[in-house]
């Protein structure tokens, strides 16, 4: 007789393997650790356990820590998406996406205005092109910023990190040049609409969401279809896994990597869009500064191997809404800006660290171990 509970023909215990072998199972499970620590504050602060979760509808806007995190986090999950096609196929990072984020969104404001901005105003007051042109140039930009790594890359062979250093440096002066060293602001009412809310003439908000959610969902969708019904999904695990066999195979390795990393300069060309309409301005100092490296832990968080090959969209979506749920938790406990860093690389090698696929033989090996010496601390007493 058999204690084990059924479900439909499949043990409970065989039931509990397959959900914790799962390849988002500790993804997933570090989510709500994080959010649980949300939960913990809001608790000690004196408040409700279920005030984290709670969504009020204030003004025709849905408000709360869950629509924050979601809103907050559009940029880096948008980016982790470009960063997750890039290390599978190149098994390399891109450090640049940052600083392109920056130069994409100064030369959007640029094109914008350019010719309309007297000397040492820097107020965009109109637009000299059609706005959707303007967005345009900094996918555009993007674009070519991720073709320019890519060629780095895939026809030059230069490690990717190296390769991508020339952009990380240089992208963010490049944005001052084209910003004038300045912080410019545009002052048309729709120019925030991306990072903010969809308004009327009178100021009233005609989405109850900010825009920034629908963008990076559109972002998830479109590359988890794309990846889906196409051959470049296959194709891009296949060269990272293997990159010399994908060639004898038939495969054109060095565009399958360039096109990789033109998505990944496209996605950080949407961010920065999105970083630039929040404040209605470009601030080349800040925009997208070490945004490089919450894409590259989001990736990791989300179970993708970094050495390349197979990857997960979806686990690398719920890093980087894990890391941001992170520093929310972070930001309620009086944790300053500068000490951030600080606090949030101790929870992600925690993190990290429980992912390890090394960790769990290591601790099987730990316990058996201890009960060796176990038994012969009994043998010696009998």
């Amino acid at each position: 007789m058999t204690t084990d509970i059924d479900f439909s023909g499949t043990s409970f215990q065989q039931l509990v393997r397959k959900i914790t072998h799962g390849k988002l199972f500790l993804p997933i499970l570090c989510l709500i650790l994080v959010m649980m620590m949300n939960v913990a504050v809001n608790v000690s602060s004196g408040g409700s356990p279920l005030t984290f979760f709670e969504i009020t509808l204030t003004n025709g806007t849905l408000n709360g820590p869950l629509i924050t995190i979601l809103n907050r986090s559009s940029e880096l999950v948008i980016v982790a998406l470009g960063m997750t096609i890039c290390v599978s196929c190149s098994a390399g990072t891109d450090i640049s996406v940052g600083a392109v984020m920056a130069f994409s969104g100064a030369v959007s404001i640029w094109a914008l205005g350019f010719g309309t901005l007297p000397q040492n105003d820097y107020h965009v007051k109109e637009y000299v092109i059609p706005y959707v042109l303007g967005l345009a140039i900094a996918i555009g930009v993007g674009a070519i910023a991720g073709a320019w790594n890519g060629f780095l890359v895939a026809n030059l062979r230069i490690q990717p990190m190296v390769a991508t250093l020339i952009l990380y440096t240089g992208g963010r002066g490049a944005a001052k040049v084209f910003a004038d060293g300045q912080i410019d602001k545009v002052d048309v009412p729709n120019y925030k609409w991306l990072g903010n809310f969809i308004q009327d003439d009178a100021g009233n908000n005609l989405v109850p969401i900010p825009t920034a959610i629908f963008i990076a969902a559109g972002m998830v969708i479109f590359t988890a279809l794309i990846l889906r019904y196409t051959a470049w999904g296959m194709n891009i695990q296949s060269v990272g896994i293997n990159n010399r066999a994908s060639r004898i195979f038939g495969l054109n390795s060095a565009r399958i990597i360039l096109i990789g990393y033109i998505f990944c300069g496209v996605c950080a060309g949407i961010a920065g869009i999105i970083a630039t309409s929040r404040i209605g301005g470009i601030d080349a100092n800040n925009c997208g500064k070490m945004l490089e490296l919450d894409a590259i832990l989001a990736v990791a968080l989300g179970g993708n191997s970094l050495a390349g090959g197979k990857f997960s969209l979806s686990g690398s979506v719920i890093g980087a809404v894990t890391i941001q749920a992170l520093t929310t938790v972070l930001y309620s406990v009086n944790v300053s800006a500068d000490q951030l860093p600080v606090y949030k690389a101790v929870v992600v090698v925690i993190i990290v660290v429980l992912q390890s696929p090394e960790l769990r033989p290591m601790v099987n090996k730990g316990l058996a171990f201890v009960r060796q010496l176990s038994s012969r601390g009994q043998e010696v007493q009998a």
